[in-house]
């Protein structure tokens, strides 16, 4: 491995450490949301820890229902040091979208946690 390449992971590893596929992994990196920091000479992808990161963002956020456009632009905002009134605008759209849909999910876990209760007392009479 070239000295330009270390600290690089290969995209198996990448999936390794996410929990992601590589299909998903080479899907994000064809439409823009996780280009590939480098490549090997052979051609194959090489990911930075940052890379990681960034799939992590992302793949917390797919579930919260924001398109791949939508998702690009929260990871863009979420990775800059400050933002400028435009920035800040966009951030809060997608601060009530994400708290929208909390709420959503934690409906959902009320409902789950309900039904579950009501499967225990089935076992337990």
């Amino acid at each position: 491995m070239s000295e330009e390449q270390e600290g690089t992971m290969h995209i198996g590893e990448l999936a390794e450490r996410t929990g992601l596929s590589l299909r998903t992994i080479r899907h994000y990196g064809d439409v823009g949301l996780l280009p590939a920091s480098g490549r090997t000479e052979g051609g194959f992808r090489l990911y930075s820890e940052a890379d990681q990161q960034r799939l992590m963002r992302i793949k917390y956020l797919k579930p919260l229902g924001f398109s791949l456009e939508e998702l690009s632009e929260v990871v863009e905002l979420l990775e800059l040091e400050t933002l400028d009134d435009q920035q800040r605008e966009r951030a809060q759209a997608s601060l009530e979208h994400v708290q929208k849909e909390r709420g959503k999910l934690a409906a959902y876990l009320q409902q789950a946690d309900i039904l579950a209760d009501q499967l225990r007392d089935q076992l337990n009479s």
